[in-house]
């Protein structure tokens, strides 16, 4: 008499293929958060007065300012020209990794995974 709940003699033929598709994906998704965290990602402010670089991991690399932007008497606008530049960089990080994750995942059907449970 077979166990309740289990499969006797293992698992069935379609789960198994299903086990061997999420691995494949998990290390597609890992090589593509590798791949990410190694891009440098840039944006400007102010008609490019300000530049800030990140990179993939989120790290702020590098903040260029052009001489015209340097006003002591308008430190506020030198401010707000680099959380400007700054959030937009962050920005392309997240629009690159959601576009990495459409791509392994572009025929499961968003959150879910199209399956019936």
């Amino acid at each position: 008499m077979a166990k309740r709940g289990g499969f006797p003699g293992g698992m069935p033929g379609n789960m198994t293929n299903l086990m061997k598709q999420a691995q494949r994906m998990q290390k597609q998704m890992e090589e593509k958060q590798k791949e990410l965290e190694e891009k440098n990602f840039t944006a400007t402010a102010g008609g490019n007065a300000v530049s800030v670089t990140v990179n993939g991991k989120r790290e702020v690399l590098e903040v260029k300012l052009s001489e015209e932007v340097v006003d002591p008497d308008d430190i506020e606008m030198l401010q707000d020209l680099i959380v400007a530049a700054t959030n937009e960089a962050l920005r392309q990080v997240d629009e690159a990794s959601s576009a990495n994750m459409s791509s392994l995942t572009g025929g499961l059907g968003g959150m879910g995974g199209g399956f019936p449970f």
